[in-house]
This record gives C-alpha cells, structure tokens and sequence, in this order.
C-alpha cells in the first residue's frame, strides 16, 4: 500500500502457489517471493532454508522502499517470513493475522515486532507475547460465502426441499479416513430414507470412493454425489442441513456466517492439535459435536450421525449457536487494523 496510491495491494507469496493463481484472477499484484521449511530429518534443509530466507528477505526489503509501502501484513507461515522481516528492517508497520487457536512459530515470533496482531479466537491473545497488541476480528471470509443462496445450491445439486442434505468434505486433498468411514455408512444412511448426500473426496481419492460405492449391491446410490472438488463452496454450505468435516479455522469461520449445524472431526496430525482446539468455542456453545478422528470406526460416530439427520429441532437449535459466533464483519475489521497501522494509530 503505497503513499499515493493507498487502495494498492501487492501480495507476496510462494511462486507456482495456489495463491498465484488466485491474485492473478482478481487482478491483483504478485510478487513471487521463494520461501522453505526445516525438515527434521534432512537437516541440511536448515541451511539451504536459511540462505532462501535471507535471499527473499533482501528481495522484499527492496519491494517495500521502492513502493514507499505503507503497512505490511502477515498471516503466517514460512512465506510471510521474508515479508515481515523485511518490514522491521524497513520500519514499516507490521499487522500480523493469526486464524488459528494456537499462533503458529512464525507468527509468536514477529508478533514481537508487530503493531498489531488479530487473531479469530480470543483464547489466542494469552499465547503471543504481546496480548496488549493483539485484538479479535474473526477470520475473514469470503463475499460468495457471505452471499450465499440456500435455493440456489438446492437447485445446482437437484436437491428438493423435502430431502436432507449431507455435506462431506476432509479439506482441499480430501481425507482418507472420513471418506472411508462415511462410506461405511452407506447402508444405514439409504434405510434413513429422504437422505441426500453431497460427498468431496478430494483428487486423489474420489474415484476410490466411487468405486467402493459401486461394489455394492445394486451399485452406486443415486442419492450419493461423490466429486473431486468445489470450487465456490458458498451456495452448497446454505444448501446443507448437516455438515462432517474437518475444523480448520476457515471452514469454521463459514459454517458460522452462515448458521450450519456439524459435526468436527478435527486433523489428527495439526500442529499442536490446534484443530480440535479451533473445534473448541463451537462444541462448547452447541453448535457442533466434536468426533476424533480415531473414533471415526466406532458405532458412536454413526449413531451421532443419524441421530442428527433425524432430529430437524436439535440442528434448529445447532444452526443458531453457530450464528452466534460467526464474524461477518471480520474482513472490515483486517482492513480497519490495516489502515489504522498505516496512519501510525493503534487499532481498537
């Protein structure tokens, strides 16, 4: 964001990344800045890690005095490293954004150097070093999410309005213990009747859930829709009446604008177990139920399941503790730490 031009945004992130893509759709600026990791068992990767972060450290030190950058921000990870270093070398004022319960290494160290810090979970402010810099706006969600239309995902998917929908999803790769377990299902979902299944496997998986579908007797189910991906998720979480996933801050950001009943089934391998503590606030306000990943093979998850699918009052109930906890306005109050950063203010 420069002195002259203060609505500009150039996004810095890892080259060939998702991200890329994306800033080069919405016509947003990309500065492909190389970041890596430290794996433990290939400890040579530190120093090459090392000597990569220093390079685009000194790459974005030059991308901030030549645009005379007014704020920089942070959502963590190797990538926003370089960035945020550069920034303090710069002496530009630095918003860091953490969307998870537990901040990540990255962002507990530059929340030392940081203006301001906003985090989606008030249980974060305790864990960064400076709790009186850090404020609660939520994890900004997307404007298809906000807009979504429950007639319109309905209708896409053809499901009526008499049937119940039920949305799986593990994530963008999908997850291959949930996939497993919900197929498992199947049986007692068909004799529940008026069921619709909605099933993203991921890639790498959909066909062996199509497959595994299919070799039973009487073959695929109609009612059972199993796709690779989705792209805009918006319409078809208002179309849903319940929804297994897992609970990465994002996706619990949406199931909470939008009021959705579900049940969580946290990453079972998330750094520091922070999905289950995502899963937290929601479990604990009645808005989902929480099922470990282990349990998944249990006779308790299905009987959570379709207790669930049967029940249109407990999911009422659900659906509105949900809304209570969604942030519709958390986009607006980024910006807002944002611009009051860039004026040399601190925001409230």
């Amino acid at each position: 964001m420069s002195a002259d031009a203060r609505d500009r945004v150039a996004y810095v992130g890892a080259p060939n990344s998702l991200e890329m893509r994306l800033a080069g759709e919405e016509g947003i600026e990309f500065v492909a800045v190389p970041a890596s990791g430290w794996d433990r068992a290939r400890p040579l990767t530190l120093v090459s890690g090392l000597f990569t972060a220093i390079a685009s450290t000194v790459r974005c030190i030059r991308l901030l005095r030549r645009d005379r950058t007014d704020v920089a921000v942070g959502f963590g990870g190797y990538v926003s490293v370089p960035l945020s270093l550069a920034a303090v070398v710069c002496r530009v004022p630095l918003v860091l954004h953490e969307q998870n319960s537990v901040p990540g290494v990255a962002n507990r160290i530059l929340a030392r150097f940081a203006r301001t810090v906003c985090v989606t979970y008030a249980d974060s402010v305790a864990l960064l070093p400076h709790p009186e810099r850090a404020i609660v706006t939520g994890d900004p969600v997307r404007e298809s999410v906000l807009r979504a239309d429950r007639d319109a995902g309905r209708v896409a998917f053809g499901i009526s309005p008499a049937e119940t929908l039920l949305l799986v999803f593990g994530g963008s790769r999908g997850a291959r213990h949930l996939n497993s377990a919900l197929v498992g299902l199947r049986d007692r979902l068909q004799d529940a009747q008026g069921i619709r299944v909605v099933h993203i496997a991921g890639p790498a998986e959909a066909a062996t859930v199509r497959a595994t579908l299919e070799s039973h007797d009487g073959g695929a189910p109609e009612w059972w829709q199993v796709l690779e991906y989705v792209g805009e998720m918006g319409d078809l979480l208002a179309a849903s009446d319940l929804i297994v996933c897992r609970a990465g801050a994002t996706t619990l950001a949406e199931l909470s604008v939008l009021g959705k009943a579900s049940v969580l089934v946290p990453y079972p391998y998330a750094t520091d177990d922070h999905q289950t503590l995502n899963a937290g606030p929601f479990v604990r306000a009645g808005a989902s139920v929480l099922v470990a990943d282990t349990e998944l093979d249990a006779p308790g998850f299905g009987e959570t399941l379709l207790a669930l699918l049967g029940d249109r009052s407990t999911r009422a109930g659900m659906e509105s503790a949900a809304r209570s906890l969604g942030r519709p306005d958390a986009a607006r109050a980024l910006v807002e730490a944002m611009a009051a950063a860039a004026d040399g203010r601190v925001a409230a």
